[in-house]
């Protein structure tokens, strides 16, 4: 059984920095797509940013394009958001998730496995 452990939130003031881990419990997790996924009090879970298995292949939301970058170690089977100049909008509890769509996908029906979650909070 796939298992995602997230950590790495936290609460910070607007304009700092946070990064977001997920450790991947998955023999060929180099084989799957795999991204992160938000969701705020009252609204539906969206996608941030998307990942193909190589690493090499990389999509954003809009709202976060510029500011947040998607990272993978296949070797430490370990997914990574690194997220700079956050905005009190990016309150949420964020999520990883895993795909066997090894080109990665946007389409949350597409991920079979996430992992527990991890609050961040942006104060302003």
């Amino acid at each position: 059984q796939v298992q995602l452990v997230e950590s790495g939130g936290g609460e910070v003031q607007a304009g700092n920095s946070l990064r977001l881990s997920c450790k991947a419990s998955l023999r060929l997790f180099s084989s799957y797509g795999a991204g992160w996924f938000r969701q705020a009090p009252g609204k539906a879970r969206e996608v941030v940013a998307v990942i193909d298995f190589s690493g090499r292949n990389r999509g954003y939301a809009d709202s976060v394009k510029g500011r947040f970058t998607i990272s993978r170690d296949n070797a430490a089977n370990t997914l990574y958001l690194q997220m700079d100049s956050l905005k009190p909008e990016d309150t949420a509890v964020y999520y990883c998730g895993a795909t066997r769509v090894s080109k990665g996908s946007r389409d949350l029906d597409d991920f079979g496995a996430w992992g527990q979650g991890t609050q961040v909070t942006v104060s302003s």
